[in-house]
């Protein structure tokens, strides 16, 4: 159970925060302990906290402005509490810094760092969490904190990047069937009133236009319908293991975009395996960790399968060559950084070339599909005009 309280500090500071309990008597008994005087203790739901949570949820920036801040903070000599007090009060989400105040607590009463992490799985995932466990152990939590936000900001690019390269063509396309819409339901009925009015002999391509005019303007709401219940269906499709095998080899298949998407499962894939080797995790179990991550089914599956060759005693470059899903490169430079005992650096250059090749084909892409969109937009438009526009013009010829 979530409760929201507001408590005063010996000095006289306010002190306000979000905790797990079982009732208001543990949070006070809990506040006292820490030489706080209760004010105020209600459930988050009823101060409204819970529903402005789902508005303020934490996004991939301020995981990467916490990881950033902490490692610079503990690299430069403060305690991890002393961090985590500085970063609560600079976090500009407020849900945020109720889940910093959370760790904090938790970390007082004895927790190690990496167990009050794991309790926001959304905030911080798996993988997120054994990485700190591990960097514990090691006593290079500040170094593996660092990696971790350069490896974020990364995924982060790397997601815009192809945000933005596929926001344009969407953006053009909702438009434009919008626009289709709108004509086929206010514009064309009225110039099928007209043409019927006069009785004048109609091209085949007008014929068409009205006829698919006449269909979406008595039945429009069906098909609006049927658009939102597809994609409602998909995404609950996919969700599934059977909807995922299929769309997912359908995207990796497709021309142009089958090859970004391998690549920037590769990015992702070669980043978090090289930094979680380099931390000191085993082989196996950052593969496992690894497989966590990858959207894919069939690369997930395939680095499960890895991970199980590996524990075997095969070379993960070996059992890489056995799959079709690894692209030669891959499979070289990690060979290559077996045998030489550099495995974390071979993966690491691998993310960045892929990371760079992901950038070209997007850009690429962006300048193949401009011409591309606007090629549809004319033939579409030019349909649409000539086929309204030709009837009007025979009727003008007839009147003079």
């Amino acid at each position: 159970m979530k409760l929201y309280y507001h408590a005063i500090s010996l000095d006289g500071k306010a002190v306000r925060g979000l905790i797990d309990a079982k009732d208001e008597k543990d949070v006070a008994h809990y506040l006292r302990g820490q030489n706080l005087t209760p004010v105020k203790i209600i459930s988050a739901s009823k101060r409204g906290l819970g529903r402005f949570a789902v508005l303020s949820k934490p996004k991939l920036k301020d995981r990467i402005f916490f990881t950033r801040q902490l490692s610079s903070m503990l690299t430069s000599g403060l305690t991890l509490m002393q961090g985590l007090a500085i970063i609560k009060n600079q976090t500009p989400n407020p849900v945020m810094s109720e889940v910093v105040q959370n760790i904090m607590s938790g970390v007082e009463g004895g927790k190690v760092f990496s167990a009050c992490l794991e309790k926001y799985p959304d905030i911080f995932p798996p993988i997120y969490v054994a990485l700190i466990r591990t960097a514990e152990s090691s006593g290079l939590l500040d170094k593996v904190l660092l990696r971790l936000a350069d490896n974020l900001e990364k995924q982060d690019k790397l997601q815009k990047t192809i945000k933005n390269a596929l926001t344009y063509p969407i953006v053009v396309i909702v438009i434009m069937i919008l626009v289709t819409m709108i004509m086929m339901i206010f514009v064309i009925p009225q110039l099928n009133t007209l043409y019927t009015n006069i009785n004048v002999e109609l091209p085949l391509s007008t014929k068409i236009v009205l006829g698919i005019s006449s269909i979406v303007s008595k039945v429009w709401y069906l098909i609006i319908g049927g658009m939102v219940g597809s994609v409602y269906y998909l995404r609950t499709w996919y969700k599934k293991d059977s909807g995922k095998r299929v769309i997912d080899a359908v995207l990796l298949k497709l021309p142009v975009f089958g090859k970004l998407i391998m690549q920037s499962i590769m990015a992702e894939f070669t980043g978090t395996l090289g930094i979680l080797v380099g931390s000191g995790s085993l082989v196996v179990d950052s593969l496992l960790k690894t497989s966590e991550i990858v959207g894919n089914i069939y690369y997930r599956e395939a680095i499960v399968l890895l991970s199980k060759r590996v524990e075997k005693g095969i070379t993960m470059g070996n059992a890489m060559d056995a799959t079709n899903l690894f692209p030669p490169m891959v499979v070289e430079m990690v060979k290559i950084g077996e045998q030489t005992g550099k495995l974390e650096d071979s993966l690491l250059r691998a993310s960045e070339y892929f990371e760079r090749e992901v950038n070209e084909s997007v850009k690429n892409l962006t300048t193949l599909m401009e011409p591309f969109i606007i090629i549809i937009l004319a033939l579409g438009v030019g349909f649409l005009i000539f086929s309204i526009i030709t009837p009007i013009y025979s009727i003008m010829s007839s009147i003079k």
